[in-house]
């Protein structure tokens, strides 16, 4: 049995295949290599088959998103072929290291209540930058905005060394997501309502509910460049990151009688961000962010089905950074991890 899928989603990303699926290949000691192609319209499977004849493809027959497309993909792998012990999820803009995954597959090993890691992710472009898409390990505050060791909104720190431990998170990355097989089916995988974005956070909130942990594995580091399927400036992004913050806290938040009004006031600070947006002439991020809101209406018959189905099965209670982020970072002027902790 294989220990360990490499498994790497695409949409229309042969330049991405081109550049980083050679380092993939070089460094997978020996575990099988897949790329779940997502009805991609260019030439990415022909050239995958031309030019990389070992690595395993496997063709969904339409773009589902993050989220539904390693669902749809890691149950044909769960299917199909022997089931490894762990699965990992590198983006088609990673670009891995060598030695990148013995330490955090020891690290798993080692302790079988791990259900998630990842490692230490730096910036493709400005590499002793943390990366914005979960940098050295995430959290998430009593409002549901997240931050990381290493990125706090936009500052990134320069990696000295800081973040080298190995310790709990709570949310690991899905730019490059360590996840344990066996758990990844039994919660259901991904939800996959959320298509992109926060997925990964949604699922290690629900494997930590049922009495799992997440980690940082401080030994391996991997290059993101970011933004390779939806760049950080398209409102669709924006879109789907204030729904799915509002989807993630109502599915999960503790039934403790206070999650209208944090829900409340989340849609209020949701709002006041929307002056940042008009004072740069972005409206149509304006736009993405009412749109959010109304499609989080929408959707509160089935949040309310699922957060009622994941407080039957929840066995632990998972605890928030106590603060607000925003106005720590902005009232109070900490703009690191350190000093958002201190």
């Amino acid at each position: 049995m294989d220990t360990l899928a490499i498994v790497i989603l695409n949409y229309n990303g042969q330049p991405f295949l081109a550049k980083f699926l050679p380092a993939v290949l070089a460094n997978a000691n020996g575990h099988p290599v897949y790329v779940a192609d997502s009805a991609s319209t260019d030439s990415s499977v022909s050239f995958i088959r031309t030019n990389f004849p070992d690595v395993r493809v496997i063709e969904l027959p339409r773009n589902e998103g993050y989220a539904g497309g390693y669902n749809r993909a890691l149950d044909f792998i769960h299917t199909h072929y022997e089931r490894p012990t762990y699965y990992v999820l590198p983006n088609s803009d990673i670009e891995v290291t060598p030695g990148w995954l013995a330490p955090v597959l020891a690290l798993m090993d080692a302790n079988p209540q791990i259900a998630a890691c990842q490692p230490k992710i730096r910036s493709y472009s400005e590499r002793n930058l943390f990366e914005h898409a979960g940098a050295a390990g995430g959290f998430v505050d009593w409002l549901g905005y997240i931050f990381c060791r290493g990125r706090v909104f936009a500052t990134f720190e320069t990696d000295h060394g800081q973040y080298d431990d190995n310790r709990p998170v709570f949310w690991a990355t899905g730019a490059c997501l360590f996840v344990r097989s066996k758990v990844f089916h039994q919660v259901g995988g991904f939800d996959a309502s959320f298509f992109a974005h926060m997925e990964e956070i949604d699922l290690c909130w629900r494997l930590q509910r049922i009495g799992y942990e997440v980690w940082t594995c401080g030994q391996s580091t991997v290059f993101h460049v970011g933004g390779g399927t939806l760049h950080k400036s398209n409102p669709h992004k924006t879109y789907l990151n204030y729904r799915n913050s509002l989807f993630m806290l109502y599915k999960n938040w503790p039934a403790d009688g206070w999650l209208w009004p944090k829900i409340l006031l989340r849609l209020m600070l949701d709002g006041a961000s929307s002056i940042l947006f008009m004072q740069l002439g972005e409206w149509s991020d304006i736009w993405a962010i009412l749109r959010a809101h109304f499609a989080f209406y929408g959707h509160l018959p089935t949040l309310h089905r699922q957060r009622k189905q994941l407080q039957k099965q929840q066995i632990k209670e998972v605890k928030l950074y106590p603060h607000s982020i925003v106005w720590q970072y902005f009232a109070k002027g900490k703009k690191t991890f350190a000093e958002m902790i201190n």
